[in-house]
């Protein structure tokens, strides 16, 4: 059955959606968690993390091609051309950190020697060569867009909240997969 409704998401994207939130959500407090501890939990984090990275990329390319065949609804027609360009350039932005961050974790990884291994002995090529300045480098990077993507995540989900709670303009419904109400039903 083809989904038609345009005033919702597809469901494959609100499943992603809700299944990336999830995992951005444990990746960033397993993050903080790893570089606050360096206890034995390190080690059983960092065991969750690298597959929970590699999964959030394949599920970020997986939403790509669905939002390439399935188009999100348009945003509301009175939205100010501002808060449209800025809630169009959150989305590309929360799609390119969710990109990066796993190629830049992994090439971290691969410059500092250590094997990506996403558990039953599966283990990931290297996609950088072993160099302890390149590691530095992605190390850093891989920080510094992680606070991004903390920050690009909190703004969409308090723009979310305010189409919910103060527009009501059926932008939150649609990702919850509620019809919006039209200008005629208003």
């Amino acid at each position: 059955m083809r989904h038609s409704d345009r005033s919702t998401f597809h469901p494959l994207a609100r499943l992603l959606h809700w299944l990336m939130a999830a995992a951005i959500i444990a990746m960033l407090l397993i993050g903080l968690g790893m570089v606050a501890s360096v206890s034995a939990r390190h080690d059983w984090l960092l065991a969750i993390h690298k597959p929970l990275g590699i999964a959030i990329l394949l599920l970020a390319i997986t939403r790509l091609v669905v939002r390439r065949r399935h188009p999100p609804p348009p945003l509301p027609a009175d939205l100010p051309r501002l808060q449209a360009w800025a809630a169009h350039a959150s989305h590309w932005l929360l799609y390119a950190l969710m990109l990066a961050m796993p190629l830049i974790g992994w090439a971290m990884l691969s410059a500092g020697g250590y094997p990506v291994t996403l558990g039953a002995g599966l283990q990931l090529p290297a996609i950088a060569p072993t160099n302890t300045t390149l590691f530095a480098v992605l190390r850093a990077a891989h920080s510094v867009l992680a606070y991004a993507l903390a920050l690009t995540f909190l703004a969409h989900m308090g723009a979310a909240l305010y189409h919910g709670l103060i527009r009501r303009d059926g932008v939150l419904a649609s990702m919850i997969g509620v019809r919006r109400k039209t200008s005629a039903s208003n």
